[in-house]
């Protein structure tokens, strides 16, 4: 395949939290989709181990980062950025967390944007700064991080008022990038979950995650067998045609 692919993570979003947010387009979202509201996350269910384990496709105690600070793993593996930039493949990334810069080499990226405003409406602007790369630069691959709703799980609670409003405004924006996408396979999912106003726990609440994927042969569909967030990144490699490193442990979501 030499498709094109878009990855949209929205921090601390719960499954329940989806489909109670009472944003509408939730229901077309996933009467469009290949979906799962049961994928799990790893251990600890904290948001720098999992994205590097999403990038890497291996658990953290195979790449060694364990908390939101980053530790240069002893055996480092390649990660879904770099093999996109060895096979010649345009990326970019749009975020508002400072942490995130260690998933992958400055050098992979041919745009970087890190949002660093504390207001509710920085997911918009990471969205309009992904959106604008889209347009302008047609790339190969775009992540979008959107943070706004593990900060409102914190602050408020998960599954509060707060933070369904949070996961809602995020939903907008998964709208918005949707509709931009045009041929794109877009994958939305979440880090981890949360209970109470923490997460890092093995508690189903933390650990489970919805996985959703829009695009051209991912019809209305639960994909086979368990799914990972280590799963991720050798779904992105598989769709836009890179070979998967023997380290890589998750297994690509097929079409079908």
């Amino acid at each position: 395949m030499n498709e094109k692919a878009i990855l949209i993570c929205i921090d601390g979003m719960r499954p329940d939290a989806l489909i109670g947010c009472g944003n509408g387009y939730v229901n077309t979202l996933l009467a469009e989709s290949t979906h799962t509201l049961n994928a799990v996350t790893v251990m600890p269910s904290v948001t720098l181990p999992v994205h590097c384990s999403m990038f890497w496709s291996v658990p953290p105690e195979r790449h060694g980062v364990t908390t939101n600070v980053f530790t240069p793993p002893v055996r480092p593996v390649d990660g879904l950025f770099e093999i996109l930039k060895r096979a010649g493949k345009s990326a970019g990334m749009f975020y508002s967390w400072g942490e995130l810069r260690d998933v992958c080499k400055p050098y992979c990226l041919s745009r970087s944007v890190l949002r660093t405003s504390a207001h509710d409406d920085v997911g918009d602007a990471v969205t309009d700064d992904a959106l604008d790369y889209i347009k302008t630069d047609d790339p190969d691959f775009v992540f979008v991080y959107l943070g706004a709703t593990d900060e409102a799980g914190h602050d408020h609670g998960w599954m509060s008022g707060e933070q369904l409003q949070c996961v809602s405004r995020a939903i907008d924006n998964v709208r918005r990038i949707i509709e931009t996408a045009g041929d794109r396979t877009v994958i939305i999912t979440a880090d981890h979950g949360g209970h109470d106003r923490i997460h890092g726990t093995d508690a189903k609440e933390d650990m489970t995650v919805p996985l959703i994927i829009v695009g051209k042969g991912y019809p209305p569909r639960t994909p086979d067998g368990n799914v990972s967030v280590l799963d991720i990144a050798p779904t992105i490699a598989m769709l836009t045609g890179c070979s998967v490193p023997p380290e890589w442990e998750g297994k690509a979501i097929l079409k079908a």
